[in-house]
């Protein structure tokens, strides 16, 4: 009994801190009201919900609602739009649109360079093109390689070759049994065929293009594509292109008339546009002259079609970053003259004093030793080997002479041009 006293007492304390101690919670129904619920008979006055039992007035229009309260007219308060609004809606739309490209294609580019000119903003900077060939007589060479005879018949002699994309000047424009008087930029004379050449300079405008490329193998095929392309011709050592795309391995050029081909990068030489190539050590020299070796002989010719000593002379120096004459006479007269120096013993020319790289200027086989008529020349690529015209003359080789050979009784001079390394 002890033990449910104390339960109870412990039940009610507990019961007590919810219902305020130890008096009885009121019921719902002993005619007392509810706290939490208003009664009908005591309504509350609430101003903000004044009139939300009265029926509505729907005599006056919603139009005319919006007219009083936002300023709307009829017209306006409708959800349709006229066919009319629309079109200038969408017209409006077309007209921005077409004033904003305008703008960026048309009106922009013409702004903003003169806006940013003399600031070094490179994206607004001009290139300035400074033509070089604006002479009307001036032309474009559009074949491999071009003969220039002495007279206008293929019979005649072969004065030298102008190459693929060369420059030369009309000095008449009368055609005289189909060929042209022409002059060579390092002025030659002579007679070209008809058909081999255009007016269209652009080809060689250094100032339109971004790369100058110097063909430095005996030729290059440029291609009609980067790759997987057909031949649209060759383009033999010195030939001079350029382009204005440079990729991985290969280069975009434009070829006379303004069609475009590609070139491979190894074989050619990369300049500036307006830029000359560097001078050599005679080593460089004698390796391209080499790549000659048993090409056929042609008088004056300057490619592996066809090829001189003195042709081969004048492309490989010019690759080499040495300026030369194309004719044999004109080489004869440049570069250092090497003292002849016989042995005292046996009187034979001391063949170690001609080096690689010098040319040798020869007389004829049975020419009297006082003869300084040049007929023959040739180009030392190693002691006593010498880069010539075979026996046959039908081709040029390299042909080996000892100690007091006759060949070393021809020399009329050596000429050295290019440093030993």
């Amino acid at each position: 009994m002890k033990k449910s006293g104390n339960k109870e007492k412990y039940n009610r304390s507990i019961f007590g801190r919810f219902s305020g101690g130890s008096e009885q919670k009121q019921v719902i129904g002993d005619n007392i009201p509810d706290p939490g619920v208003r009664h009908v008979e005591t309504p509350v006055d609430l101003p903000f919900i004044e009139g939300i039992n009265d029926k509505p007035d729907l005599s006056a229009s919603v139009s005319d609602e919006l007219s009083d309260k936002w300023g709307l007219n009829p017209k306006k308060a409708t959800l349709k739009s006229s066919r009319r609004n629309m079109f200038i809606g969408f017209g409006i739309a077309v007209a921005v649109l077409i004033v904003a490209l305008a703008s960026i294609f048309f009106v922009l580019p013409r702004i903003l360079p003169s806006l940013f000119k003399g600031t070094n903003i490179e994206l607004f900077v001009q290139k300035e093109v400074n033509y070089i060939y604006t002479d009307p007589d001036y032309r474009v060479i559009n074949k491999t390689s071009v003969s220039v005879y002495a007279s206008p018949d293929v019979e005649s002699n072969r004065v030298t070759q102008v190459l693929y994309n060369e420059v030369v000047k009309l000095l008449s424009d009368n055609v005289i049994n189909g060929f042209y008087r022409i002059e060579t930029m390092d002025g030659i004379t002579g007679y070209i065929e008809d058909g081999s050449f255009i007016s269209d300079m652009d080809s060689v405008e250094p100032d339109l293009y971004q790369y100058k490329l110097i063909i430095s193998n005996p030729y290059k095929n440029i291609m009609t594509h980067a790759s997987n392309g057909t031949l649209i011709t060759r383009a033999m050592m010195n030939t001079v292109l350029y382009g204005n795309v440079k990729r991985d391995g290969v280069y975009q050029v434009t070829l006379p008339g303004g069609d475009i081909g590609w070139v491979g990068s190894s074989g050619v030489i990369e300049l500036g546009t307006r830029s000359k190539t560097d001078l050599v050590s005679s080593r460089y020299f004698v390796s391209s002259v080499l790549t000659f070796v048993n090409s056929m002989y042609l008088e004056d010719g300057l490619t592996m079609q066809g090829a001189s000593v003195n042709g081969i002379a004048y492309v490989c120096s010019e690759v080499n970053g040495l300026e030369m004459p194309r004719t044999m006479n004109e080489q004869a007269k440049l570069g250092e003259e090497i003292t002849m120096e016989y042995d005292a013993v046996n009187g034979n020319l001391i063949r170690e004093n001609i080096q690689p790289g010098d040319f040798v200027f020869l007389r004829g086989v049975n020419a009297d030793p006082t003869d300084r008529r040049i007929v023959e020349m040739a180009i030392c690529t190693d002691t006593g080997t010498f880069f010539m015209i075979s026996p046959a003359r039908t081709t040029v080789r390299l042909r080996e002479f000892a100690s007091g050979n006759s060949f070393y009784d021809r020399i009329i001079t050596v000429r050295r041009f290019f440093e030993t390394d």
